[in-house]
């Protein structure tokens, strides 16, 4: 992690160094708002820059006449010629008029820049303006992209991610084209960079073979702010969060950048820090901890990005990216379970022995941490007027969680199983290199590459001094020794994909492609927590381990689409894609029976690789819908139907992973429609709705209730112009439950936003849950049957936020 602040430093160094200064500057806008990311550029050279959230750009350029081009992805191309004399410093204002086409471009959904009108599938753009709405409103990350992605579920209001998945399915998250994901399922991919560094998000709804493993729900690309070309660039930012009835409910953060450059160097540092205090329900009580997946109560984040581009000739860029991100517990109050642990060993236990308090410390305490690298190199027209893409990557990432009370288990002596208490921490070390290569012809394009990269996985577990930590009731937390808690993982993958568009006609295309890729899996030997921890609190000496082993995995993935544009902005489409993922292998090796024979626990039983080999589960999907996009009306809905005849569940006793010789499906809708008036009035919404089954002899079940996914339905009413905006959005998330009868019970929550500019800045401002609702989120509604086994469902009892009330100044600079 030093290594990569080091190249953050001298990245700093770097692009401070060459900046230039400005001679023509301006702000580009619509009827009513600022267009941020708007292309400027000098017709017949190479020098272009874009806007920022304001609207607002800068452009150096020699004293001479020029063309200046503007454009707008959804707006008609506006030029304008401007002479400059030495010296100048020219101011523009320049509104654009929205078009009738769809040709707005995503990376997602092909490995390279595409039109979305002529993706045969589900995208979505989540852009900057729209991102920002929410998360300056007071929404954070992963609740804002469950309101503004239809098909993902909604977002929890703690650390993990848990069960948020896409289509019901697995969804791979990336930072520009990254993966965040690995075959440890930590569900922390959102708990890796602040909203303040991202410019937009790309998602493609669906399964999808272009990435390999992990994409078999869709792809989540989160695509981070760049550098602008001119003199320094400043961005400051300011926000406080709180419910405003108690003295501790009050979040604060704060972020800064600087960006700037020239033709041939540009570049961005961003700076974004968050401290959380606590939070409190509608009834003024506060929110219980999460000692499962942890939460962000009293929590501290601290992104650093650098972003830096370099022009190494007119035809060839590489651009940098380097960031170290930390996340985590930095308070003394916690959750009391009772002296001795009583909510959990004690059936009987009153559930109001339940409630937080100060004075808790821990050896190891909750937090995420990432230090990653990556280089983007792009040359065109090489090889016979190829693009070359070369992406090369690194990261390292830590992730600690809650101290926890566990039952070791003796199978053979139930009556010495004992109750432990201990804490996780799971490293993870992830390299790839990709190549690809795209020729365009005047209707066709093939697109193919190479995909290689590596993982190496690693968790331990610090054991508690359990007489301090059952009498305080899980405050104070001592590590006495730390050991292995999951097997060793060392994964490497090597893949080739080829992907082909082919434009029939002006109006038909057809698309299809075919991955071929081959993993190859080691495990390490391990012994199983059960009978290490028994060691470690004076039970035995030495143990049997589980053998690791070797395996391999080779799959091919197909996909096939068209799209038939009715009219410009209107298009309609039909699309068969497969993805693959590989069960957490940590979570499914491992897992022993021991008996105790003298001082050695030997091992009875196990899931080891020779004996119980992993396989991987192939999802199908076939989906069609229909889009359009104008300047009154943006509008998408479609309908899918995915299938595999593997499914993947967890063991409520052991928490392993389970692979079933099951078949199991998904299949619904979603859709979004956006109304845009000229009177600045804007209306509209977007919905999921999703049936999660598996086949149980010839009948169809509800799916478990840690695999389901709910619908969900969100709808908005909002008014805006150059000085001021409001909006209204409702939440609804719906009743649904598994084959067991276990529910998800709905509910309903509405959320205020608004901005309005000042002389200096804008001021946003947001209300969550105005009517201040009490309810039960989703995830403790899923941890009250997934740890059912290992306490009272009390202690999973996790109210929604109150009424919460949130500003934020953004000063551009």
């Amino acid at each position: 992690m030093r290594r990569n602040l080091y190249l953050i430093l001298l990245l700093t160094i770097a692009f401070t160094a060459g900046v230039k200064a400005q001679t023509v500057s301006g702000t580009v806008s619509n009827d009513t708002e600022p267009l941020s990311g708007a292309n400027i550029k000098i017709e017949g050279k190479k020098l272009e820059t874009s806007t920022d959230k304001d609207g607002h750009f800068e452009l150096k350029l020699e004293a001479g006449s020029y063309n200046l081009i503007i454009s707008y992805i959804g707006y008609n191309q506006f030029t304008r010629k401007i002479s400059l004399t030495k010296d100048q410093q020219l101011n523009l204002e320049t509104v654009l008029k929205a078009t009738n086409t769809m040709d707005e471009v995503a990376v997602v959904s092909s490995r390279k820049p595409g039109k979305i009108s002529e993706i045969p599938g589900t995208v979505w753009i989540i852009d900057n303006a729209r991102l920002q709405e929410q998360i300056k409103g007071g929404v954070s990350l992963k609740e804002a992209l469950g309101k503004l992605i239809p098909g993902l579920d909604a977002g929890s209001e703690g650390r993990s991610s848990f069960g948020q998945n896409l289509r019901g399915r697995n969804v791979l998250v990336m930072i520009d084209g990254v993966s965040l994901n690995s075959t440890r399922a930590n569900a922390r991919q959102f708990d890796s960079v602040d909203p303040f560094n991202i410019e937009r998000i790309e998602v493609l709804s669906g399964a999808s073979s272009l990435y390999g493993g992990g994409a078999t729900g869709g792809i989540i690309n989160i695509i981070t702010k760049k550098g602008q070309e001119g003199p320094l660039a400043f961005t400051s930012e300011a926000g406080v969060r709180s419910g405003l009835q108690q003295k501790s409910d009050h979040d604060v953060r704060f972020a800064q950048s600087i960006s700037g450059g020239s033709d041939n160097f540009k570049g961005r540092i961003g700076i974004a820090y968050q401290k959380n205090n606590a939070a409190f329900d509608a009834t003024n009580k506060q929110i219980f901890t999460d000692v499962t997946q942890t939460d962000l109560q009293y929590n501290q984040s601290f992104d650093i990005f650098a972003n830096t581009e370099f022009k190494l000739s007119p035809k060839q860029t590489l651009k940098v990216n380097a960031q170290y991100y930390n996340s985590g517990y930095a308070g003394t109050r916690d959750l009391f379970l009772g002296t001795n642990y009583s909510i959990v060993t004690n059936p009987a236990t009153n559930p109001n022995v339940l409630e937080m308090r100060d004075g808790f410390t821990s050896s190891v305490k909750p937090q995420s941490s990432r230090a990653s690298i990556n280089a983007d190199y792009h040359a065109a027209d090489i090889l016979g007027g190829q693009d070359l893409y070369i992406q090369g990557s690194s990261r390292n990432e830590k992730f600690s969680f809650h101290p926890f009370p566990a039952l070791a288990r003796d199978a053979f002596e139930p009556a010495k199983s004992f109750y432990y208490s201990g804490s996780t921490v799971q490293s993870t070390r992830y390299s790839a290199l990709k190549l690809v290569l795209s020729k365009q012809w005047s209707a066709f394009n093939l697109t193919y590459g190479v995909d290689a990269d590596n993982e190496a996985f690693r968790g331990d577990q610090t054991m508690f001094n359990i007489a301090q930590a059952f009498a305080s009731g899980g405050l104070i937390n001592n590590g006495i020794a730390t050991v292995p808690r999951y097997p060793g993982v060392n994964i490497n993958s090597l893949s080739g994909f080829m992907q082909a568009q082919w434009n029939l006609t002006s109006k038909l295309t057809l698309s299809g492609g075919v991955r071929q890729q081959r993993m190859y899996v080691k495990v390490g030997d391990i012994v199983g927590i059960n009978a290490m921890a028994a060691i470690v609190y004076g039970r035995g000496q030495t143990a049997t381990p589980i053998p690791g082993g070797k395996s391999n995995y080779d799959v091919n993935l197909l996909n096939g689409g068209l799209v038939y544009k009715i009219s410009a902005p209107e298009q309609v489409w039909v699309n068969f894609a497969q993805g693959f993922t590989l069960a957490d292998p940590a979570k499914y090796y491992g897992q022993g029976t021991y008996k105790l024979n003298g001082t050695n626990w030997d091992l009875v039983k196990s899931t080891s690789v020779s004996n119980s080999p992993l396989t991987g589960l192939k999802t199908n999907q076939l989906e069609t819908g229909w889009r359009h996009r104008s300047k009154v009306i943006n509008a998408q809905v479609a309908a899918f139907y995915s299938w595999s005849d593997k499914d993947m569940q967890t063991d409520l006793t052991t928490f392993s992973v389970q692979v079933l010789d099951r078949k199991q499906r998904n299949f619904g809708a979603e859709g979004s429609l956006a109304v845009n008036l000229s009177n600045g009035l804007e209306i509209g919404g977007n919905g999921l709705y999703i049936k999660s089954q598996f086949k149980d002899g010839d009948s169809w079940k509800l799916q478990t209730i840690g695999n389901i996914s709910t619908s969900k339905a969100v709808a908005f009413i909002g008014w805006s112009n150059k000085i001021i905006g409001f909006k209204a959005q409702a939440f609804r998330s719906f009743d649904t439950k598994d084959y067991l009868d276990n529910k998800f019970k709905g509910y309903t929550t509405l959320d205020l936003l608004g901005n309005v500019k000042l002389p200096l800045g804008r001021l946003s401002f947001g209300v969550q849950n105005l009517l201040n609702k009490e309810y039960q989120t989703i995830w403790s509604q899923r941890a009250q049957v997934l740890y059912k086994g290992l306490g009272n469902p009390a202690l999973y009892y996790y109210n929604g936020r109150g009424r919460t009330y949130n500003l934020t100044y953004t000063i551009n600079y």
